[in-house]
């Protein structure tokens, strides 16, 4: 079965969207267009009356509800519903609240027995580059965790800040999935877009395409192709 990622035109290039109930690895540079698919991702879920959960190291609820706020996409509404829970890892009310879920010590651990036990049915993991640094063996645990993940019966989008896609890491190879965003200089200005680099079980051509930011949020061009 598939799920539609809840982002205009990107279904399309998925042929109608994930499979469901596995990792999926969201990378790109800064600014490219990552949380925003995310909070389509996990908005389109409440939509359709799905467990979702957003764990994040670096951002407050508020700021995260601000950064969405000028988009109509209603990531407000879906946060503030009983379908959406917000959690930042590394607050001490969230770590106390993460002890109680597994019997492995550690985030790598404690998160997928969380996401087992809520029965989430989509998780958003923000990010694995700010994980690395509470990890005492970050390529091991890093395996682990990604592992672990894949094993959960949720369909998991895990951010990724790489910024070169011909760069692969360990995550891009224990993956279902990996889509990149670019956003790059040229004459005419910045250059948006979005690329499936991987995606088990479905056709997919690799190509670059166009993306757009309006109010109503993040959009795909299926049909403009970019060349860089």
């Amino acid at each position: 079965m598939r799920i539609s990622t809840g982002t205009d035109g990107l279904d399309e290039l998925l042929d109608g969207g994930l499979p469901e109930d596995r990792l999926y690895i969201v990378s790109g540079p800064p600014g490219s267009g990552k949380t925003t698919l995310s909070a389509q991702f996990v908005t389109e879920g409440t939509r359709n009356n799905e467990k979702c959960i957003y764990l994040t190291m670096h951002e407050t609820r508020s700021e995260l509800v601000n950064d969405m706020s000028n988009f109509t996409f209603g990531f407000d509404r879906a946060i503030q519903s009983q379908k959406l829970r917000f959690m930042n890892i590394m607050s001490e009310e969230v770590k106390q609240a993460l002890s109680q879920y597994g019997h492995e010590p550690g985030l790598t651990g404690r998160v997928p027995a969380l996401i087992d036990e809520l029965n989430v049915d989509r998780a958003v993991i923000d990010s694995t580059m700010l994980l690395q640094h509470f990890l005492d063996d970050p390529e091991e645990e890093l395996t682990e965790f990604i592992t672990a993940l894949k094993d959960t019966e949720a369909t998991v989008l895990l951010i990724s800040e790489m910024t070169d896609p011909s760069s692969y890491s360990k995550e891009h190879y224990l993956a279902h999935g990996v889509i990149f965003f670019h956003n790059f200089l040229e004459n005419t200005g910045m250059t948006r877009a979005i690329q499936i680099i991987k995606m088990r079980g479905t056709a997919i051509d690799c190509d670059m395409r166009k993306i757009s930011f309006s109010n109503h949020g993040l959009a795909v061009h299926p049909d403009v192709e970019i060349q860089q």
